[in-house]
């Protein structure tokens, strides 16, 4: 089967448990486009507050010992080392807070997408990865197609971005040239303000698309056959005509052991061909009215048929049946209120049996 025609055949929704073990896979949505887009907005956030504050007190710093160079003592090994690590300082101060906001903007993407997952599999070796024939399908398929016209449409929105801001700013350009040197810095440091922020614009707006389109194609590819599902059901559920085989074979055995009961029955009460419930009272035994057999249609006329033919009285009562029948259970006691009426019934025929007697004397 081609791939199309697999793919054609997933048009099902992909079910809770393949989604959870795809997670447990490590295979996630992911979209590269966030990273960058969090990057971006991280070197903003670096020129607007940490170059701003932090990098007028380097550039001091510096200057200082520039200007009294010749005053610096050299004759040892540790003054060297002692003016080295003074001006290391003074650089992890400047680059630290930029390493921070990079690792931050970092985990920020990250976590956006989705909690991370420690998934060794996913690290493990996979020949697939540097087979020749699977990496040309990959650049010259129908996905490498894809990321071809993701990368030119970023490539032109970013450029026109750039391009709208330097227009925009052509004047502050032209004044970078003329002004003084010691204002320079702080021009062109608000000239990449400006442009780094039209960046991060566009950067942010083509994640938000790339986010979508990698969430839709995650669970565009995860889709289902009916078949996949089919076979997914067996192996948590079990195979479903096993099951109803089993089920089957249950409700013959059930029907039985309650058949064979029928003759125990004290008598029958019976909707003439609809419905029969089977009763067993015998005043020694103690408690209610038992129910030892009950059947509808075909069951309640084989109930009906074993019970004449072991002279187990059969009491037509149509609406009494019909209203027992849904509220009794087979093996179990008559709810209460039933007792009335069925206490009536024993009553009467405790009483033919009494005339029967009498008769018979």
């Amino acid at each position: 089967m081609s791939d199309s025609e697999d793919r054609e055949s997933r048009t099902e929704e992909a079910t809770e448990k393949k989604i959870m073990d795809t997670l447990e896979q490590g295979r996630t949505p992911v979209s590269k486009d966030v990273a960058v887009a969090a990057l971006f907005v991280g070197f903003l956030l670096c020129l607007s507050f940490v170059v701003d504050v932090v990098g007028p007190r380097l550039a001091m710093a510096l200057g200082l010992m520039l200007a009294n160079v010749g005053q610096f003592a050299l004759a040892k090994g540790a003054d060297a080392f002692t003016h080295s690590q003074a001006v290391l300082v003074e650089g992890a101060r400047f680059i630290a807070p930029i390493l921070a906001l990079f690792v931050v903007a970092g985990l920020a993407a990250s976590f956006l997408q989705g909690s991370p997952r420690l998934v060794f599999t996913r690290i493990q070796p996979d020949l697939s990865r540097v087979s020749i024939r699977e990496g040309w399908k990959r650049v010259f398929g129908l996905s490498g197609l894809v990321e071809l016209l993701k990368a030119l449409m970023k490539i032109v929105i970013i450029g026109g971005a750039v391009f709208f801001s330097l227009t925009v700013d052509r004047g502050l350009i032209m004044d970078a040239m003329r002004i003084e040197p010691n204002l320079a810095p702080r021009l062109i440091l608000k000239l990449m303000i400006r442009l780094t922020s039209v960046v991060c614009i566009a950067a942010v707006l083509l994640a938000l698309a790339d986010f979508a389109w990698s969430r839709f194609k995650w669970r565009r590819d995860m889709r289902m056959s009916r078949q996949e599902i089919k076979d997914e059901l067996k192996q948590s559920e079990g195979d479903p005509l096993v099951k109803a085989r089993l089920r089957s074979l249950a409700l013959d055995r059930s029907r039985k052991r309650m058949m064979a009961a029928v003759p125990k029955a004290t008598f029958v009460i019976a909707n003439p061909t609809h419905y029969a419930i089977a009763l067993r009272y015998v005043r020694e035994e103690g408690g209610a009215p038992l129910v030892v057999a009950k059947g509808k249609d075909i069951i309640a006329l084989k109930i009906r048929e074993i019970a004449e033919a072991s002279g187990v009285p059969v009491l037509e009562r149509q609406a009494l049946a019909r209203s027992m029948f849904d509220h009794v259970e087979v093996d179990k006691m008559i709810p209460s209120e039933f007792y009335r009426p069925v206490a009536e019934l024993i009553h009467f025929l405790q009483s033919d049996r009494a005339a029967g007697r009498s008769a018979g004397r």
